[in-house]
């Protein structure tokens, strides 16, 4: 449904970091760079952009898709690692549907991400 989308962040140097970090469980490489603004994806496709600029607040979220649990787990811990902050560990949420195995980190900017895996547990641990 989209192509790809951009947020900003306040210290650009500091996200593009954490980003790099956060997401390279999920295949995400840092793969356009131009000044203040940088793009990560899949080859040469950028499809989650950052730029320097005011921020929207913590209400934003975002939640990327894995089609594995492990991702998830390995997302929570490489964000944590860049220096992320828990705001919900890797786990089932039934309160959206039975396998919704989940984690959350906010970011440096105290962005909402959110990694999500929808396949059942038998399927995956």
């Amino acid at each position: 449904m989209l192509d790809h989308i951009r947020i900003p962040v306040q210290d650009f140097p500091r996200s593009r970091e954490f980003y790099r970090q956060a997401l390279a469980p999920l295949g995400y490489e840092l793969v356009m760079e131009f000044d203040h603004s940088a793009g990560f994806g899949w080859a040469d496709k950028p499809e989650f952009w950052i730029c320097e600029g005011a921020t929207p607040g913590p209400q934003l979220h975002l939640a990327f898709r894995a089609e594995e649990r492990e991702v998830v787990r390995d997302f929570y811990r490489a964000a944590l690692h860049a220096g992320g902050t828990d705001n919900g560990v890797p786990d089932v949420y039934e309160q959206y549907h039975p396998d919704y195995y989940a984690a959350y980190v906010l970011d440096p900017d105290g962005y909402n991400l959110e990694v999500v895996c929808h396949l059942p547990g038998d399927l995956q641990d």
